[in-house]
């Protein structure tokens, strides 16, 4: 496995074209699995599942068919994007087993930070509860994302993958409705009170990576040994 982070702000569609041959060259046997830790400047991808009226404001920034599964998201600086190229002919060929895995990958790196990341019913990534903020109408909790989770499969071999909210502007993601919810809102690490780096981030993602994932094969427990 080979971990890379790449500096500064990377130009979104030289990104996509670079992870692209990498997923080729995986899939042909000619280079190892890989996973890229970096940031976007502001920008807004589409994603398959994208409805052209979740784009409230069209011309904020740029805005990229991203291929992955999903509906609309925002990238930018404070945000730790992480591409995720696995061969899942060696992990186990189960989509929905893989995007479990990876929200399970996210909250155990959550939980580095003390911070509890839950699932929910029909909606993909990782939210966290906020007792702190003002119930919703009908009294339930306010819940706010914290990680995106976006993917796509060539050959079984996977590209995208998460993003998590280090310290990102989150007035950015006013230019769209993230991910088709208009219901729920979007927080950070670091407005949740914790100072957290990029780098703290990069660490837990390392050390978390193994217990989700294990050492898979094909006929598989969820990517897991």
């Amino acid at each position: 496995m080979e971990w890379t982070v790449l500096p500064g702000l990377q130009p979104y569609a030289e990104t996509l074209a670079a992870m692209e041959a990498r997923v080729a060259a995986i899939s042909a046997g000619t280079a190892e699995e890989a996973v890229w830790l970096l940031e976007h400047p502001p920008l807004y991808t589409a994603g398959t599942s994208a409805k052209p009226t979740d784009l409230t404001d069209p011309d904020r920034f740029e805005v990229h068919v991203a291929g992955r599964g999903g509906q609309y998201t925002y990238h930018g600086p404070g945000q730790r994007v992480v591409y995720v190229m696995l061969d899942l002919n060696r992990r186990g060929r189960d989509v929905r087993c893989f995007v479990n895995t990876l929200e399970d990958w996210v909250i155990r790196t959550l939980a580095e930070f003390a911070v509890t990341g839950e699932r929910r019913e029909g909606r993909v990534g990782v939210w966290v509860t906020r007792p702190d903020k003002r119930a919703n109408p009908d009294g339930t909790p306010r819940e706010d994302k914290i990680a995106a989770i976006g993917v796509k499969l060539r050959r079984w071999v996977s590209f995208h993958g998460i993003s998590i909210n280090v310290e990102p502007d989150l007035s950015h993601f006013d230019g769209i409705v993230p991910c088709g919810i208009r219901d729920h809102g979007v927080t950070s690490l670091v407005d949740l009170g914790l100072p957290v780096t990029m780098a703290d981030v990069d660490v837990a993602l390392r050390r978390t990576f193994d217990i989700s994932f294990g050492h898979s094969t094909p006929d598989g427990a969820c990517l897991k040994g």
